[in-house]
């Protein structure tokens, strides 16, 4: 099922990343599952395919996974000047203004000289008037992110579905339709970009952990654009824990099970509503977690994740949930064996130990459920 591994020498998590994914596995002839998935314990690492989780998750783990869906949130745009760039759609506001990334049509990169005031031509005669930086509004020039009024002929949902495409960034090759950027679990479509922790998943695999013991549960986090800079903190998402999510999870923490979230964005929204003890109350709303040293991970004990090039704020998530050192060593080794990066890309589960709440035999789940 699995090769056991030497671990590589410490290296710093800011040399040269591992090679892209240029195309989805299911155009290289592999299913979803068969993503190669790193399995990193403390002393112990493993190379596995994804489909071999259900044999090494155990009964009465909790895995919490993302329905966010992904919407068609690229579009291309005119500047005044003549232009031609990408628009990145974002997040949308409680005022019905839109967060949103202008980007160079060859993937370049965000650009440098947009300014507030600016007006920039959509497709269907629609328009898009830049008001002010985000998230700090006495920017004039230079952000990389925008707060934008759109006039748009109907609801701007309705006009991204007939004009826009997927967000991509210049390390693919060729263009892929919506349904490669949804993943197994996808219901609510509005999220800028994949939770792609969870791509590799399929129906298969997911009745074969249930019917090994293995719960599943919900969540709900919108992610917007991921092409964050350096030292730039993670952006405010809509999130939503529903209360039976939050009883499954103190459920299994209280029975001896592991919560493994799928992705950095089911354990942004977990966190979110867990309190200094690790249990979780359900909740609603917007969420600026940022989790690290100063606040790590209270409620769950395993992270699957994909490759991602190891930013400031995507890294710390990684370590408050594993610590510094499994990371660092679960990126050497992907490094080392050529394990594919980006949405596309190999998976790793993060395995770091359990907390003493958590050791000691399983006992039986609680009888109340929520009504």
């Amino acid at each position: 099922m699995s090769t056991l591994v030497t671990q590589a020498p410490k290296a710093a998590l800011s040399r040269p990343r591992g090679p892209d994914a240029t195309e989805p596995p299911e155009a290289r002839g592999l299913r979803r599952d068969q993503v190669r998935m790193l399995v990193a314990r403390p002393h112990a690492l493993e190379h596995a395919l994804f489909h071999h989780l259900s044999d090494i998750l155990a009964p009465g783990d909790l895995v919490v996974f993302n329905t966010s869906a992904t919407r068609a949130a690229a579009v291309d745009g005119i500047r005044a000047g003549g232009e031609k760039i990408v628009v990145h759609f974002s997040t949308p506001g409680d005022d019905g203004a839109w967060i949103v990334e202008l980007r160079a049509r060859d993937g370049s990169g965000p650009f440098g000289d947009a300014c507030a005031g600016e007006t920039i031509r959509l497709p269907a005669r629609s328009t898009m008037q830049i008001v002010a930086s985000h998230p700090d509004p006495s920017l004039g020039r230079g952000s990389r992110l925008w707060l934008s009024q759109l006039e748009v002929s109907g609801s701007v949902e309705t006009w991204l579905t007939r004009h826009g495409r997927p967000i991509t960034y210049g390390y693919l090759r060729g263009r892929w339709p919506l349904a490669d950027y949804q993943t197994v679990f996808a219901r609510e479509a509005a999220s800028a970009e994949m939770p792609s922790a969870a791509r590799p998943f399929t129906r298969r695999l997911v009745t074969e952990m249930v019917t090994r013991g293995i719960n599943f549960a919900p969540i709900v986090l919108h992610c917007g654009v991921s092409s964050l800079e350096a030292g730039e903190p993670p952006q405010a998402e809509r999130f939503r824990v529903p209360p039976a999510t939050a009883w499954l999870v103190n459920a299994t923490r209280k029975a001896g099970g592991r919560v493994v979230a799928v992705g950095t964005t089911v354990t942004r929204a977990i966190e979110t509503v867990a309190n200094s003890d690790g249990g979780v109350s359900s909740g609603q709303g917007w969420t600026n977690l940022v989790l690290g040293p100063e606040r790590p991970a209270r409620a769950v004990d395993a992270l699957i994740t994909g490759w991602h090039p190891p930013g400031a704020s995507h890294l710390l998530l990684l370590e408050a949930v594993a610590g510094a050192e499994l990371v660092q060593d679960a990126y050497d080794a992907a490094v080392t064996s050529g394990y594919l990066w980006h949405e596309f890309g190999d998976s790793c589960l993060l395995l770091p130990p359990r907390r003493s709440l958590r050791q000691g035999a399983p006992r039986a789940l609680p009888a109340t459920f929520p009504e």
